[in-house]
């Protein structure tokens, strides 16, 4: 279901308001931000879901929070942390083999 409410307007917001508004589940349309200025976060997600910033881990779970929801999957396969004004690449960890399986089963219609 496409999103019917208007974007988030993230300049001059703080760093709480942003909680809140993530708190209410809007967020940031970071799928429509394609900024100019980009380089690397210093910062990776590792295998185990921990974050870490210039191989410290954060522990601020509100920090984790806050990061994961600027967090975008690019075409060509890098993790970018992306703003409106910013695009910073993040080193994220996989487990290969380690994915989500799931079954589907299909019905007929009613009818055939």
């Amino acid at each position: 279901m496409p999103e019917s409410r208007p974007p988030i307007e993230l300049r001059g917001i703080s760093l709480a308001e942003l909680q809140k508004l993530i708190d209410e589940r809007r967020l940031p349309p970071v799928q429509k931000w394609n900024p100019q200025r980009c380089g690397h976060s210093g910062m990776r997600i590792a295998r185990d879901g921990t974050w870490y910033h210039e191989g410290h881990p954060i522990s601020r779970p509100a920090m984790v929070r806050l990061f994961s929801t600027v967090l975008r999957r690019e075409p060509d396969g890098r993790h970018v942390l992306v703003t409106p004004v910013e695009k910073l690449e993040i080193d994220v960890e996989s487990t290969p083999g380690s994915g989500t399986t799931f079954t589907l089963l299909l019905r007929p219609a009613e009818g055939f």
